[in-house]
């Protein structure tokens, strides 16, 4: 097992980060999120917030869709060592598209049963998201959700919290270990609702007799383990951003007449978060060569958190622009609050890693 990237990783990261540079530089992602003049609070309408036509460039330009599908299927048949190095991009460039949801979580949902839907996912020509509340965890899959399932195939119930809903062309329902294809806009309501991270909107998806079409088994904590460990790379890349835009501007910004840089316990407080900021990098890393329980649950319980640390500190370090919405380090840092409770909080991997280590809880 190695933590080190390989060539084709920094190959793929490459031709990212260069795609993420030019059609999505912090700027049109503010663009995207800014409210309408004369409206205030969230936006209510997700339509203006994803991104699609960036994200059908990743897809059929670049293949991120069909990183994770075997080439018999239509993907490129590659590694979650390539999928973390896309999310460690997209996070540092909050990037507002359904990569997470359909690209990862949707697709592996389906890959057992080796589903034609798979062959339009890696294409690009379809997108899917995974009917499971961005709220529930390995260790709850079940939360937010009240589904069932009559006699004649019909389903009916609600999800609250599901990312990726509003763009996705099918919803996938996993359903006492049976996942189920809906179609999204025949067979299900989606209503966007107020989310903190305002690139990547949740929705309340409710079902009233809708044709059901079974796919195959799911093992849906399994799926949300998996997600829940590429997650870890997406925090890591959140937290790169906030640390190198840090060291840039300290470096430049003068008080005294001299780089606040130069100040010691700024010196002190950036060397720390660079410490952390390599430490998450390890843990994602080793969520991806050996994505088990335990070392998802390493990377979720560490890298949730250091991501919300080196936002904070951005945002502080920055001073008074920091505090403006007109910087791009408040989409950082609502983007690392977010995770921080997605797929699990980092008290639910502790738990969850402490039993697994055999170490005795409170009595």
């Amino acid at each position: 097992m190695t933590l080190l990237y390989s060539d084709v990783e920094e190959e793929l990261r490459a031709a990212v980060r260069g795609l993420l540079a030019d059609r999505c530089p912090p700027a049109a992602v503010l663009g995207r999120v800014e409210p309408e003049p004369g409206r205030r609070g969230l936006i209510d309408s997700v339509n203006s917030v994803y991104d699609l036509g960036l994200w059908k460039t990743l897809a059929a330009e670049i293949g991120v869709a069909g990183l994770l599908v075997p080439e018999e299927l239509g993907g490129a048949g590659a590694g979650l060592g390539e999928a973390a190095v896309v999310l460690e991009e997209l996070g540092r460039a909050v990037a507002p598209v359904p990569f997470l949801t359909s690209a990862v979580m949707a697709t592996r949902a389906l890959l057992p049963t080796g589903d034609p839907l798979l062959g339009e996912l890696a294409e690009g020509r379809a997108t899917a998201a995974l009917a499971v509340s961005f709220a529930a965890s390995p260790y709850a899959p079940g939360r937010g959700a009240s589904l069932r399932l009559d006699a004649g195939g019909r389903l009916s119930g609600s999800v609250d919290q599901v990312a990726g809903a509003d763009v996705a062309d099918v919803l996938l329902v996993p359903l006492d270990g049976v996942l189920y294809a809906v179609e999204a806009v025949e067979g299900a309501s989606v209503e966007a609702v107020p989310s903190l991270d305002l690139t990547r909107p949740v929705a309340s998806v409710r079902f009233d007799g809708a044709a059901a079409r079974r796919v195959g088994e799911c093992d849906v904590a399994e799926v949300l383990r998996l997600g829940a460990g590429l997650l870890a790379s997406e925090q890591l890349g959140v937290a790169e951003w906030c640390l190198e835009t840090t060291l840039a501007y300290v470096k430049e910004r003068h008080q005294f007449a001299r780089p606040i840089g130069s100040f010691q316990a700024i010196k002190h407080r950036l060397a720390d978060l660079w410490l952390d900021v390599v430490r998450a990098r390890a843990a994602a890393r080793g969520a991806v060569a050996d994505p088990s329980p335990l070392s998802v649950a390493v990377a979720q319980a560490w890298n949730a958190e250091v991501a919300v640390r080196a936002a904070e500190e951005a945002l502080q370090l920055h001073g008074g622009i920091g505090m403006t919405w007109e910087h791009p380090v408040h989409l950082y840092l609502k983007r690392a609050k977010a995770t921080q409770i997605a797929l699990g909080t980092p008290g639910d991997h502790r738990a969850a890693l402490a039993s697994l280590a055999g170490v005795p809880g409170p009595e």
